[in-house]
């Protein structure tokens, strides 16, 4: 690229030292001639002012040797292009409307100078130098040379490389140069093309109008063919650095179409496509590659592939043929901005050949239009010509009687460019000459005037040029040159009968207030497909919730596994990521694709277990009621007597209340409950074992008593004795349970190990040691009474209440024993369920031990319930 600007300098440094030559070996007022001259396809205007054009009017050329040689350079281009002059015309046209017009450049006349640049880039430097120098064969010198006005600015060109190349070395002059048809992001470079300006947006909007359409309709999984050009080269870097930046997708591959038919190379980009998953094409490259690629996606038959087309080509006619559009149908396309120039086809209709035209300096395009569109040659004809059955041109034809591109004006689009660029360039010269003396941008507020206005100067204004086109479009230039971006969205339909239409079916641009924005509509699109719908593209299906993307090694980021979430783990969107945890109450559904509550687990009064551990501390408590009514009933019969009432009375109540404490275990733990159960089941139960004591006590006090000298025992365990002692011994256990209350209390506990997606709500303990104290303090009443009953167990008959209470302790204690491992290895509300079947257990063995035997003689043996008989088992038994 340096060596090509070098190139440029070295032939524009020496055409004016010619130029200065002529003017310093000759004395003043004497003319000087041009060295050499290229000979150029143009069309040319005389003015005030002038401004340069170039276009493509031609497709190809045989380029002579660049030197300058005492010979003109003779230079031949082929391969007409219809739609080079129509922009040609169209600047044409914009100069002669502006030069109408009262309100813009008022006594100003401009003219313009337009050269062919036969899509070569030679031949575009070329006519770039002529244009700001000149080709004149003579030029009068005074003390400035005279002749015909400088070229003040350029339209054109049309190629990004070509421009890169012209832009580098009009950018050393300061000569204003606005394209119509060069996107390569590239020339957004105001510092490197400080002169350069664009009516058409960069390529860097158009890759982001693409991947706004990949998102749009979920297309992740891509081919990009490009251009072996700048055009391509800069349009893949885009590419690749805005799809990572936005990831919303992937680049299958990325392959560069050769410009000539290079079959091999055809035919491995071929096969890189057969090969691919992607079933999206985007093609940034112009015409004539893709005409060479499209030949060997027929001969590969490659259907069912979605294409997207740069500006270049997507409204391209070459490629809308009956063969082409089997594969090529249902295209979507960025295409230019469409406008309407008013007045544009009468003038179009206007264009006639110069009968007078001499051929020996530069070629005429619009001569060289009239031969292409009839078939015919001017005077004099190639050799050969006539006798060879050809006709003669007698620029009397009518073109209206042919089928030509050149008068179809309904889809202006790099003309409407080029009607922009010319407009900018008006109206940036006419703020230059309205501007008052004194009040200038420049040097001491000076103002450019038409005598001295040099280029960097029309430049200034152009940075600021804001006007609205008759269609109703802002043209403008940001700091880079470039316009405000728009670009229509085409479709190429193909029609039942065989025709095709392109469609505008959308567009992107940008807005102040939404920014680029894109606007389709999908009900107007035509799909390629039986289905009618747009295909899908992708390299890896999307994720569900409840997976995540994990990345294949070696493979892009848009080819990936979906891997289930773990357990309480969840994701809740498509395409996640990672897997985040569920707050604490809450668990990962089957789906792992939300969180739900967890499942609350206590031991409930509706559960089976639950149930049934009610009912038996109703019975329990029921049984209670029932033995305390008979024993009331029959207080005044000998076995009730005998036994102590007034204990056995608070024995019994002592027990209602272990089998009722036993239901505070049971239900959703509250804070009440969880300091209630433990207080209430340690009380009763002390309440209970200091009853037995002080029973047992009794007894062996009354079998002392019967001894001679015993009778001084009973005087310690009279009745108010004996409450006492019941009433101390509680009193113990209910502080016990208050300092533990006050110092640790038990409460509430949503216990998450037991269960990753359960809530087992249990009361804790608050203190290990509290809860210790108070099982050891009954433990340890319990013992006492089981010892005492023991050494009371030989007693007479008459006194065997201490057998049965040696009996009920042994269940006591052994419940008791068994019921700590198991309270300790049992979860959640098994373990709640362990304490509770312990208090039934043991409040059940006492009350059956105890209370059994006496309640069959009541009921079933009353002839047993006597003093008589309670004597004689006595006598009985010691005989």
């Amino acid at each position: 690229m340096h060596c090509l600007k070098l190139i440029c300098l070295f032939w524009l440094i020496l055409l004016r030292l010619y130029v200065s030559a002529a003017i310093f070996s000759s004395p003043l007022y004497t003319p000087c001639h041009l060295r050499g001259r290229f000979h150029l396809n143009g069309m040319h205007k005389a003015g005030d002012v002038v401004l340069g054009g170039m276009f493509t009017v031609h497709l190809f050329s045989v380029t002579p040797d660049l030197s300058f040689d005492s010979e003109p350079a003779q230079l031949t281009c082929y391969g007409f292009d219809v739609l080079g002059l129509r922009q040609a015309q169209t600047m044409a046209f914009a100069i002669e409307e502006i030069n109408r017009n009262s309100k813009l450049l008022p006594n100003v006349t401009l003219g313009y100078s337009m050269y062919d640049n036969c899509l070569t880039l030679g031949v575009g430097l070329r006519a770039a130098l002529a244009l700001i120098s000149g080709q004149q064969e003579e030029i009068m010198l005074e003390e400035n040379c005279v002749g015909s006005p400088p070229v003040l600015g350029i339209v054109g060109d049309s190629s990004s490389t070509r421009i890169i190349a012209i832009s580098s070395v009009l950018g050393l002059f300061k000569v204003p140069m606005v394209s119509y048809f060069a996107t390569c992001s590239c020339l957004s470079d105001h510092q490197k093309y400080p002169s350069f300006f664009r009516t058409i947006p960069n390529d860097a909007f158009q890759v982001r109008a693409m991947i706004q359409i990949l998102k749009h309709f979920g297309w992740t999984w891509t081919g990009l063919l490009i251009s072996d050009d700048d055009y391509g080269r800069y349009a893949a870097q885009s590419f690749h650095t805005d799809l990572s930046l936005s990831g919303e997708g992937c680049l299958a591959y990325v392959e560069v179409l050769p410009w000539n038919r290079d079959l091999p190379e055809l035919k491995r980009i071929g096969d890189v496509m057969k090969k691919s998953t992607a079933r999206v094409v985007i093609v940034f490259a112009h015409v004539g590659p893709m005409i060479n690629l499209m030949e060997e996606v027929v001969r590969q038959k490659l259907t069912g592939l979605q294409w997207l087309a740069s500006e270049a080509w997507s409204t391209a006619a070459l490629l809308q043929t009956p063969e082409l559009m089997p594969y090529l149908g249902g295209t979507l396309g960025i295409a230019v901005r469409r406008g309407e120039i008013p007045g544009l086809r009468n003038v179009l209709l206007q264009t006639y050949p110069d009968l007078h035209y001499n051929d020996s300096n530069e070629n005429n395009m619009v001569n060289q239009f009239w031969e292409f569109t009839f078939q015919c040659r001017f005077a004099p004809p190639p050799a050969g010509w006539v006798e060879n059955g050809g006709t003669l041109c007698t620029g009397e034809e009518d073109l209206q009687s042919v089928e030509t591109e050149f008068l179809d004006v309904s889809n202006l689009r790099s003309e409407y460019n080029v009607y922009k660029a010319v407009n900018a360039l008006a109206y940036a010269l006419d703020d230059m000459l309205k501007c008052e003396p004194g009040r200038g941008p420049f040097t001491e507020n000076s103002c450019a005037t038409l005598q001295t206005l040099q280029p960097w100067q029309l430049v200034y204004y152009l940075e600021k040029v804001n006007f609205t086109t008759s269609f109703g479009d802002q043209v403008s230039f940001d700091k880079n040159g470039d316009a405000l971006p728009i670009y229509d969205v085409m479709n190429w339909m193909w029609l039942p009968d065989g025709r095709t239409e392109v469609q505008n079916v959308g567009d992107v641009k940008t807005s102040e207030f939404n920014g680029e924005e894109l606007k389709l509509h999908e009900d107007k699109i035509f799909w390629n497909s039986d289905s009618k719908k747009p295909t899908r593209s992708v390299c890896s299906e999307n994720c569900p919730p409840g997976t995540r993307m994990v990345r294949k090694k070696g493979e892009p980021i848009c080819c990936f596994d979906c891997i289930p979430c773990s357990e309480g783990k969840i994701s809740n969107s498509t395409n996640s990521l990672d897997c985040f945890s569920c707050p604490e109450d809450f668990w990962s559904r089957p789906q792992h694709d939300q969180c739900v509550p967890k499942k609350t687990e206590f031991m409930s009064y509706e559960e089976p277990l639950g149930l049934c551990l009610t009912a038996a501390s109703l019975l329990g408590t029921f049984i209670c009621a029932v033995v305390l009514g008979i024993f009331i009933y029959h207080r005044s019969t000998p076995i009730v007597k005998a036994n102590n009432s007034e204990v056995s009375f608070q024995l019994l109540l002592s027990l209602k209340l272990c089998f009722l404490c036993s239901l505070l275990f049971i239900g959703r733990p509250r804070l009440w409950t969880c300091q209630l159960r433990h207080a209430a089941f340690g009380i009763s139960f002390v309440l209970c074992v200091s009853c037995i004591l002080v029973k047992t006590m009794v007894v062996l006090a009354v079998f002392k008593a019967s001894k001679p000298g015993g009778g001084a025992s009973l005087k310690w365990f009279g009745v108010s004795q004996q409450r006492g002692t019941v009433l101390v011994l509680t009193s113990v256990q209910a502080a016990i349970c208050t300092v533990w209350l006050v110092l640790s209390s038990p409460m509430p506990h949503k216990n998450t190990q037991y269960h990753n997606d359960k809530i087992v709500y249990e009361c804790a303990i608050g203190s290990a040691i509290g809860f210790t104290v108070l099982l050891g303090y009954i433990g340890f009443l319990a013992i006492i009474s089981c010892l005492i009953a023991f050494l009371a167990r030989d007693l007479p008959d008459n006194f065997n209440e201490a057998k049965l209470i040696t009996f009920s302790m042994l269940i006591f204690c052994a419940v008791w024993v068994a019921f700590v491992p198991a309270y300790i290895s049992s979860p959640g509300k098994y373990a709640d369920a362990v304490e509770v079947f312990a208090i039934l257990a043991s409040s059940f063995g006492i009350l059956v031990s105890l209370f059994g035997p006496k309640c069959y003689i009541i009921l079933l043996k009353p002839e047993r319930n006597t003093k008589k008989a309670l004597m004689a088992r006595g006598t009985k038994d010691t005989a």
